[in-house]
């Protein structure tokens, strides 16, 4: 099989499938079939990649130029399949799930969530798949956009306000992006994703890659929730928990972090990082996020709003691996891309699952629910866990290779934050677990567990956690993959 327009096709799959879902309006059960079978395709054609990912290979189209020598390419090369198989997968649970959201919920427009959801994966992959910093960078603001809709989806004063503030944060960081893509074009006359990095042979003055480094770093750092760029994040928790979910595990906040990484290991380069001393300032930033997010989560009594401090402390997980610059430490934070996204988008649809249920969203309503929502409060436990790196979870994998990164470059301040963070963690979901399972409830005598559309989902994806825990390869071989990945970022030179 040809695989050059497999990127492209994998792209459009969704987006085409939105004039379909406007059509049938009317029809909800049409609706929700046009999205299912386009998250199914998207699925299956990123997974027809992942064997040239594994061998090394990458999968390019030159689409057309822009201007010259400014191409609008693609290229899932590795770490954009890995990211892609990772957002499309997930996409599929979301979509189970937001059927039985927004029936319980009695969501109004739910035409207009379904037709957004379906542009911003289209979106998500196509970042994944851009073979250039141009590229991404009109995917990362189409992301933007279209997840716009869903942030104001409620149409409430909060819900406005937040997608107000999420603009303002979001379209500033794009215009930083593109400062910082036109001085790279400037300086080295290409703008394509390189392993290794494009800055290393440039004669640039010292004081010139610091500007660009601030400028990308203001730029991805938004989206990726690093303090004090984050504001943005625990703001859109007024949207409806599906949209949450997609803002923090599969979409927005992990096309932030793997922005990180495309400008970490594919524009400067791990030398040019380490030579120029960028990436301490990474490590600072990261380690303040992780502690003082989790600080902030302990003040949370609001459960969607707890997670959300939650998750920009373990984006910063992701962004300290690759900060760290060696094999393990990167290996580390890409794996817990996809830990973190398994993870968290169970506690994401558990909250969702006691909000319709139950119509409770304040931790201090919680007691006793496990009695009558056991599925549901048995895979909070597991993604509990994992976010406090308590094996067999995923989340410890991920963790033990980035404390072990930590020592591999001989640096013991991450080692000490990561194993508070885990203390932070266990610190702040614990008592909604012990709340929920021995506390008495009031009340709940007439109350059963979800809808099975968001049960299922729950569970597998809990499951998901615990088998990539036990075994890393399992499926997708996510290990090698990860492995493969970090390992080109140091044998692959500058040009």
């Amino acid at each position: 099989m040809d695989l050059t327009l497999v990127p492209l096709l994998a792209i459009l799959s969704s987006l085409a499938a939105v004039p379909f879902i406007l059509w049938s309006s009317s029809k909800p059960n049409l609706r929700e079939t046009w999205t299912i079978i386009a998250a199914l395709v998207k699925f299956g054609l990123v997974l027809t990649l992942l064997p040239s990912a594994l061998n090394g290979e990458s999968v390019s189209l030159h689409l057309f130029d822009l201007a010259p020598g400014l191409p609008f390419a693609l290229n899932a090369d590795p770490l954009g399949v890995f990211f892609a198989v990772i957002a499309s997968g997930l996409w599929i649970f979301t979509s189970f799930y937001s059927i039985g959201y927004v029936r319980g919920h009695k969501e109004h427009k739910q035409t207009r969530y379904y037709a957004s959801f379906a542009i911003c994966l289209s979106a998500t992959i196509g970042i994944a798949f851009s073979g250039n910093l141009l590229t991404f960078i009109v995917f990362y603001e189409l992301l933007t956009l279209a997840t716009y809709p869903l942030v104001i989806h409620t149409e409430s004063d909060d819900a406005i306000k937040a997608g107000r503030k999420y603009l303002a944060f979001t379209l500033t960081a794009g215009l930083l992006l593109i400062a910082a893509a036109g001085m790279v074009y400037y300086y080295t006359g290409t703008l394509d994703f390189t392993p290794g990095g494009i800055l290393g042979d440039s004669d640039i003055p010292y004081h010139m890659i610091l500007v660009m480094f601030i400028l990308f770093l203001g730029g991805v750092g938004v989206k990726a929730g690093i303090m004090p760029l984050h504001g943005w994040l625990p703001a859109a928790m007024a949207a409806p928990t599906p949209v949450s979910a997609l803002l923090h595990a599969v979409a927005v906040v992990k096309s932030g972090v793997f922005a990180v990484l495309r400008v970490v290991g594919y524009v400067f380069g791990v030398d040019v990082m380490g030579d120029y001393g960028l990436n301490d300032i990474i490590i600072v930033l990261a380690g303040a996020t992780i502690i003082l997010a989790s600080l902030i989560a302990f003040a949370q009594d609001n459960l969607k709003r707890r997670l959300a401090y939650s998750t920009v402390g373990h984006l910063s997980y992701i962004v300290l691996g690759i900060a760290l610059l060696t094999p393990l430490g990167i290996q580390g934070g890409i794996m817990h891309i996809a830990a973190h996204a398994t993870m968290k988008i169970t506690l994401f649809f558990c909250a969702g699952a006691i909000i319709v249920n139950l119509h409770r969203t304040e931790i201090s309503n919680l007691n006793g629910i496990a009695k009558v929502m056991p599925w549901t409060m048995g895979a909070f436990v597991v993604g509990s866990m994992g976010l406090a790196g308590i094996p067999p979870i995923n989340g410890f994998f991920s963790k033990f290779y980035l404390i072990s990164g930590s020592l591999e470059g001989d640096m013991m301040i991450p080692v000490i934050i990561l194993i508070v963070s885990g203390l932070l963690n266990a610190g702040y979901f614990f008592p909604i677990i012990h709340r929920a399972y021995f506390k008495k409830g009031e009340g709940l005598e007439k109350y059963g567990e979800a809808s099975p559309f968001m049960v299922v989902p729950i569970v597998i994806t809990a499951t998901l956690s615990v088998l990539f825990g036990l075994f890393p390869n399992l499926f997708f071989n996510f290990f090698d993959l990860a492995a493969q990945i970090s390992e080109s970022l140091f044998n692959s030179p500058s040009p």
